[in-house]
């Protein structure tokens, strides 16, 4: 029988493979490539080494800078997003009047794109900011404040979910056997509930470090990097490098190879951080 499973590997493995392949493995090997080269297509590429990660560390690419406001914004985002998810989270599996009503409108902000998205902060927050005399990209502040505030509202509801059904699994007989011992809330909280959630929490917290540190379509359409590129992230800035100037194509590939080799970098720590809380818990 084993025998014949292996045999047969290929056969439901192989479309997978294929599929990785042509997706994932041949444009990141080819990607990594252009990297090292001066380029206008794939066909016409020069070798010219480290010269183009040389250059996007320069201070004339703002690629050090992008990746600072996006640091921070992806660690505040974080925070907060996971934060108010789970209290909502908690508060919603509880014994309470119209749960379901109160689920789905956190989750519809999850189902609008990141450009209307976008565009509806920028209103909000104008209409608030035009009593002050400013607008949203008249100080990065600002803008720094409204991609959060965007980020929190589209995520929220979404991770939401993902923690109503980690605290739906959580034993009752735990729970009552934390009161019978005289625990509190708090303390149940705190050492019952939150330790039978933590493979929710480290999904949520890859989603929401991956999903903000990623962020490009919501960046474009609320501040589009203003002012002088102060708000502008790390993906914005590599499809500006790639799109709004000529000749620095290896450039911008060479930003984009770091990019994802940072976000991996940050996305495995975090997983094996988190993957340790779930083993010693």
């Amino acid at each position: 029988m084993i025998k014949s499973l292996r045999r047969l590997a290929l056969v439901f493995t192989g479309p997978t493979i294929i599929a990785f392949a042509i997706a994932f493995a041949v444009p990141f090997l080819v990607g990594l490539y252009l990297s090292f080269c001066e380029f206008t297509t794939v066909t016409n590429a020069t070798w010219v080494g480290f010269d183009n990660y040389v250059r996007a560390f320069s201070p004339r690419e703002r690629f050090l800078s992008s990746l600072g406001f996006t640091a921070l914004v992806t660690a505040i985002a974080v925070l907060t997003v996971n934060l108010f998810a789970f209290t909502v989270a908690y508060l919603l599996t509880r014994k309470l009047r119209g749960t379901n009503f109160f689920r789905t409108v956190f989750f519809m902000p999850n189902l609008i794109g990141g450009i209307v998205l976008g565009y509806t902060w920028q209103t909000i927050i104008n209409a608030v900011l035009v009593q002050y005399q400013t607008t949203l990209i008249s100080d990065a502040k600002y803008g720094f404040i409204g991609l959060v505030l965007l980020l929190n509202w589209q995520m929220i509801g979404y991770m939401m979910i993902i923690y109503i059904a980690g605290l739906q699994n959580v034993p009752g007989e735990l729970i009552e056997a934390a009161a019978i011992d005289g625990a509190d809330k708090w303390q149940t909280l705190r050492h019952v509930t939150i330790p039978m959630v933590m493979p929710s929490i480290t999904i949520c917290l890859f989603l929401t470090l991956s999903s903000s540190f990623k962020l490009f379509d919501a960046n474009l359409a609320l501040t589009n990097g203003a002012p002088m590129r102060q708000t502008e992230m790390v993906a914005l800035n590599i499809v500006n490098t790639f799109f709004t100037r000529v000749g620095v194509e290896g450039v911008g590939q060479a930003k984009a190879m770091v990019f994802f080799l940072l976000v991996s970098g940050l996305a495995f720590l975090q997983l094996r951080a988190t993957r340790r809380q779930e083993v010693e818990q």
